[in-house]
């Protein structure tokens, strides 16, 4: 049933535009692999190729530790509307944090935000499709606001104490940064 694509097609591209979820994947070399589900404004398909999105500040920073010691990423949609289907890109991925070069270039990509942590730039060499025959219904009703009121509230002072105290290292102990 899977089918496999050495990049995004128009029609992948598409089906991701429609998803309010996305899910990450990476993993250090060793430790405890990390998946986490991504929403909001924070994704963007640049090319067949090529996919950047933007992470807001959490309670972790795995994502960027693990890209530290091994860049390997996956990214997962899957339907939770009439179309079955669960699409997969696999590639590289590297971290861009408020200072880089690319920092301005690639976060005007995306709305203004003031726990903007980093920008992932992906580099696809996979795409994957699969039924998704058991992934249940569920509607969705509306994208949630506690972390921007949240950011909002701290300022970028308060958010950046925060990620030095907080998010400075994963959870197998590893620098995010």
């Amino acid at each position: 049933m899977a089918k496999q694509f050495p990049a995004l097609e128009d029609v992948h591209k598409a089906f991701i535009e429609d998803q309010h979820i996305f899910f990450t994947g990476t993993a250090a070399p060793t430790g405890r692999v990390n998946i986490s589900p991504k929403g909001s404004d924070s994704l963007r398909v640049l090319g067949p190729n090529r996919i950047l999105w933007r992470n807001l500040t959490g309670s972790g920073n795995e994502t960027a530790g693990h890209l530290l010691q091994e860049n390997r990423m996956t990214l997962m949609w899957c339907s939770f509307t009439t179309r079955p289907l669960i699409l997969r890109a696999y590639g590289t991925a590297r971290t861009i944090h408020a200072g880089d070069p690319d920092w301005d270039a690639l976060g005007a990509h995306f709305p203004p935000h003031p726990g903007a942590r980093q920008v992932y730039d992906m580099a696809i060499d996979l795409v994957q499709t699969s039924c998704g025959y058991a992934v249940p219904f569920m509607d969705f009703q509306c994208d949630r606001d506690t972390l921007d009121k949240w950011s909002e509230d701290k300022g970028e002072d308060v958010i950046r104490t925060y990620w030095a105290e907080r998010n400075s290292v994963t959870l197998d102990g590893a620098p995010t940064r």
